[in-house]
């Protein structure tokens, strides 16, 4: 039954790959409306030079924001947790970040910051970094009261509560706030790296993109987002691992 759980969307999706071919030819549709599997595939080896290297360039901001995110999201929690008014304080302002289209500000980023990728990085990291804080945070506020009174009762300081009660008890809930984020961060750098290509700059994958739709090279749009998609399910699948690898390093995993 496992076996057949992990080939599953394997086979349907080389199933709806199957159709999708099958429909396309018999239907006759020009490759400029909706190119087919087989279509994209050439498309990518074609170029697959060009679209690897804008890849790298897009993995490397998604990098960069999510190590930024981790890293800001953590801080901010631990403040909320450390105080009310600092709670008070932050977390309406998070919500705010994390509600506001970042394609609305990304442009203000771009020219506030003056350097092409901290620029995509910023705003890669204000969309990703909202889960970390907010999972984190819930961690924090989650630790049982009756382990919190064992460590007051032995005369543990707060500091000796964070790292050694809190902080090991937040832990489940900051890997997953980090496997969202790590999506979140892809997501962000395609999004700035629009506005920065709409703008001139040729960055990653979305400057392929929309260097592909202003030629009607319909099949090369395919084949960056397909590496997109790719891409994402891998940074998903593999911050999957990491969660599991480090529940089970510290006697956290089920």
């Amino acid at each position: 039954m496992l076996t057949m759980e992990r080939t599953a969307p394997v086979a349907f999706g080389l199933l709806a790959l199957i159709i999708w071919q099958g429909a396309v030819s018999l239907m006759q549709v020009p490759a400029y409306v909706l190119p087919g599997p087989i279509a994209i595939l050439a498309a990518f080896w074609s170029d697959h030079d060009s679209l690897l290297l804008s890849l790298l360039s897009t993995l490397t901001v998604t990098a960069a924001a999510l190590i930024a995110a981790a890293s800001l999201g953590m801080v901010l929690a631990l403040g909320m947790a450390a105080s009310r008014l600092a709670r008070a304080a932050i977390q309406p302002w998070a919500v705010v970040l994390q509600v506001t289209p970042v394609v609305a500000i990304a442009p203000l980023i771009i020219i506030w910051v003056n350097q092409q990728f901290a620029a995509l990085v910023v705003c890669a990291t204000i969309v990703a970094f909202f889960p970390v804080l907010s999972n984190t945070a819930a961690g924090l506020a989650a630790t049982p009261p009756e382990l919190a009174d064992l460590f007051r009762l032995n005369g543990a300081t707060r500091r000796q509560t964070l790292f050694l009660l809190r902080l090991p008890a937040a832990l489940p809930y900051f890997l997953a706030g980090l496997r969202i984020a790590g999506t979140l961060a892809l997501v962000g750098a395609v999004v700035a790296e629009f506005v920065a290509s709409a703008g001139g700059f040729a960055a990653g994958l979305a400057g392929r993109i929309l260097e592909s739709g202003y030629r009607l090279e319909i099949p090369r749009m395919f084949a960056a987002l397909t590496l997109l998609a790719i891409t994402g399910i891998l940074i998903y699948a593999a911050l999957g691992r990491f969660e599991r690898a480090m529940l089970r390093r510290f006697g956290a995993a089920p």
